[in-house]
């Protein structure tokens, strides 16, 4: 979301477990002497790879120990997939260990067999046991995310029978491909074994949860010199403000106590307390968002938090005048909360949760918002496109179309987002539970439920990590912290353990360069991501986040899989390019907060350069999606293709850059719909969704249709409009062929209250 065309309306007068070292102490000597630039926390972790904690061994190193030590079968019993199958005879039966079952083909050239190790393992050696039907030439190729392929062995002129070859790699699905046959027939395989080393080899000590936090994370106590508090969050206040595609991550963090500073917050910036609960940190002063850099345009006021504290406003307002990725949890406003700019700018879109505001919201410039399980003690005022409320205590009623406001009494199944605290005096992190029918606040007048979680079970990451050395902290049974910075991989980081939580602090950024997924959660049970920023590489990749294997269904309704301020960037730091940004595999998962974001604005922005097809697409059954703001795709931004979806509050901008109408149809259609729910679905419903269009490229472009979803009963939509920014592009119709146009200068939304 960029800067808006605009319109006239009348405005108000008023605008873990370190090591103790007496922490609280030591960290205010930390800051006094240190300020910004060094660590503020106790205790260190090895860095990767040294004398400490040695890090993986090598793939090359494990390929030449003894023959002896590679005799562990990982292709056992695991997953597997082949290019076709003849008869009865699947590719499972070549990996189930009976030597009496096999896989067959069918009779063409080329034909694969893969098999799934559940993890990036080192692999050195590959044994196939050929059926009469066999293969003359074949590659042994591995992968760390079932796309982009390693040739380990190519064999030509092979002979059948019983054949095994010493590779040195490393790959989660090791793939058969065979190119010749050596028969009429298909290719047959008895077995195929793919061996690991059993431990022979030294893979080093093991991987130490807990630890120093890192460079930027500033943390507070109570003790420390207001004076010195004040002059770290302004220097970094002073690097962020305007640094939209910058390397700078900080994560400002408050021990227990009350603070007379003003904390503002700028690009890649999370401000968070460290007590049980928010009232245990009190910011006097205040805790700011503003848009003075953009002159009071606060449309890029982009990847900024706050958290888990209270705010006592000098003056009685605070002002969080933001656009997307800028969530606001689990905070106690003792005052007003304003969310426009100081100069009354245009604002786009933001999010609250769990939290108390005791004065009044003030949304007069806002487009759109999402607020969610909270208490509004003194209401809500100004309402433009969207303002959309689930299980809020005095939400305005719903009103929609006029004003477009949309309320439900409570949310449904939901999951707040794990916080890192104080437990004591040690760190730990906080996993709520997921809850149903929600309403309020966790915290006001009660505990939140859930399970706290020592650092000591966390790897503590570092930017420089490899994914390598995450996964094998993952393997080991270790939750994941990511600490604010850049994370540049070459492999999928795989969360295959259920329960597993991964939370980013300070917009921590995974980068993917080889063209691969960035991450990919298994289809189990609990898993929970959180606080992650996903930027695409150069390199197409598949996805930056995939959730559950494609096809499954198995039932995670008892323990359901979360995302949580979860947020991916396609160009505008640099060239990136997805194929599909975020992919829902997993029945029931939960996502609370997305902003999918193809850039408009930026380095790397153009129709043929950041490329990426889909923002969201949901294949599992019973998602529920709550606050989705989805942008600038190629084709659909969203595609639901699971039943019984859910979701409660969409945003949306079409892409601005498409050269001319003939490079923007399909099937027939002008454009694509920002929203699209599959043909075959039967059951889905929404509330609140909207969709922008302004095609900078060519003015005359039309969308037919904003949202596309099945007609039939059991598909259902609420307060839908679309709004043809400035008249610049126009949409035929809101829905399906119903509603207006939405086009012409004047920007005045086209609405539908319901559909069917």
């Amino acid at each position: 979301m960029t800067v808006r065309s605009t319109f006239d309306e009348a405005l108000p007068a008023e605008r873990q477990r370190a090591p103790r070292l007496g922490r609280r102490a030591w960290l205010a000597v930390a800051v006094a002497a240190t300020c910004v630039a060094a660590p503020l926390t106790a205790g260190a972790t090895p860095s990767s790879g040294t004398a400490d904690a040695p890090g993986p061994v090598n793939a090359a190193a494990r390929a030449a120990a003894p023959a002896a030590a590679c005799t562990t079968n990982a292709a056992l019993g695991r997953p597997a997939t082949a290019s076709s199958t003849e008869g009865p005879f699947g590719p499972a039966m070549a990996v189930d260990g009976d030597p009496g079952t096999r896989w067959s083909s069918e009779p063409a050239d080329p034909q694969w067999i893969r098999v799934d190790l559940g993890s990036v393992q080192d692999l050195c050696r590959v044994e196939l046991s050929w059926e009469t039907a066999y293969g003359k030439d074949f590659r042994i190729e591995a992968s760390d995310d079932g796309t982009t392929w390693r040739t380990l062995k190519t064999v030509t002129d092979g002979t059948g029978g019983s054949q095994g070859f010493d590779v040195a790699g490393a790959g989660r699905y090791v793939r058969i491909t065979g190119t010749e046959r050596g028969t009429g027939y298909g290719y047959s395989l008895w077995e195929l074994k793919v061996l690991t080393d059993d431990g022979g080899s030294t893979p080093g000590d093991p991987i130490p949860g807990g630890g120093d936090l890192g460079p930027n994370v500033h943390v507070f106590g109570p003790d420390t010199p207001v004076n010195q508090v004040q002059a770290a969050v302004d220097e970094v206040y002073d690097q962020q403000e305007s640094d939209q595609f910058g390397d700078g991550r900080h994560q400002f963090l408050f021990e227990p106590g009350t603070y007379p500073v003003h904390v503002n917050a700028g690009f890649h910036t999370s401000i968070a307390g460290l007590g049980a609960d928010p009232d245990d940190v009190n910011i006097t002063g205040g805790v700011w968002a503003d848009a003075e850099w953009f002159e009071g345009n606060a449309t890029q006021n982009f990847w900024r938090s706050v958290e888990n504290l209270a705010v006592t406003p000098t003056g009685g307002d605070m002002r969080w005048a933001v656009s997307q990725a800028a969530p606001m949890r689990r905070v106690h406003v003792k005052g007003n909360l304003m969310l426009h700019s100081s100069r009354y700018g245009w604002a786009s879109g933001g999010y609250i949760a769990d939290s108390v505001i005791d004065g009044e919201v003030r949304a007069w410039t806002q487009q759109q918002w999402y607020t969610r399980d909270s208490t509004l003690t003194g209401g809500w005022a100004g309402t433009l496109w969207n303002m959309t409320f689930s299980g809020v205590e005095n939400a305005p009623p719903t009103s929609f179309p006029e004003p477009a406001v949309t309320t439900l009494d409570t949310t449904g199944t939901i999951r707040e987002k794990p916080y890192l605290y104080l437990d004591g005096e040690d760190y730990a992190v906080f996993v709520p539970s997921a809850r149903e029918g929600t309403r309020g606040a966790t915290w006001d007048g009660g505990t939140t439920s859930g399970t706290s979680v020592p650092l000591d079970d966390f790897y503590v990451a570092r930017p420089g990590d490899s994914a390598e050395r995450i996964n094998q902290a993952l393997d080991q049974g270790l939750h994941l912290l990511l600490t604010p910075g850049i994370y540049e991989t070459d492999q999928t980081i795989e969360v295959d353990r259920a329960g597993t939580v991964v939370l980013g602090l300070g917009y921590a950024t995974i980068v993917p360069t080889a063209g691969q997924t960035a991450m990919r959660v298994g289809d189990v049970d609990g898993v929970r991501v959180a606080g992650v920023l996903f930027d695409a590489g150069a390199a197409e990749s598949p996805s930056m986040l995939t959730v559950g294997t494609e096809g499954s269904t198995a039932d995670h309704a008892d323990d359901p899989v979360s995302l949580h301020d979860v947020f991916v960037r396609v160009g505008g730091a640099h060239v990136g390019r997805v194929d599909q940004a975020i992919v829902v595999n997993a029945d029931d998962t939960i996502i609370d907060h997305i902003w999918s974001w193809r850039g408009d604005h930026g380095e790397g922005i153009g129709w043929d350069v950041n490329t990426a097809r889909n923002g969201l697409v949901v294949n599992g059954d019973d998602v529920s999606g709550y606050g989705l703001f989805v942008e600038h795709y190629q084709e659909y931004n969203t595609l639901w293709n699971g039943e019984r979806g859910r979701t409660i509050f969409y945003q949306n901008e079409l892409p601005y850059d498409p050269p001319n109408q003939a490079a923007w149809n399909h099937d027939g259609v002008r454009g694509w719909a920002a929203y699209k729910v599959a043909d075959h679905v039967t059951q889905h419903e929404a509330w609140g969704l909207g969709s922008y269009c302004v095609f900078t490229s060519d003015a005359s472009i039309t969308s037919d249709n904003g949202f596309e979803v099945p007609r039939t009963p059991g598909v259902r939509m609420h307060s839908l409009l679309t709004v043809s920014l400035g008249g610049v592009g126009t949409y035929e119709h809101v829905i399906n062929g119903v509603g207006p146009r939405a086009e012409g200068t004047e920007t005045i939304p086209a609405k539908v209250v319901s559909y069917p």
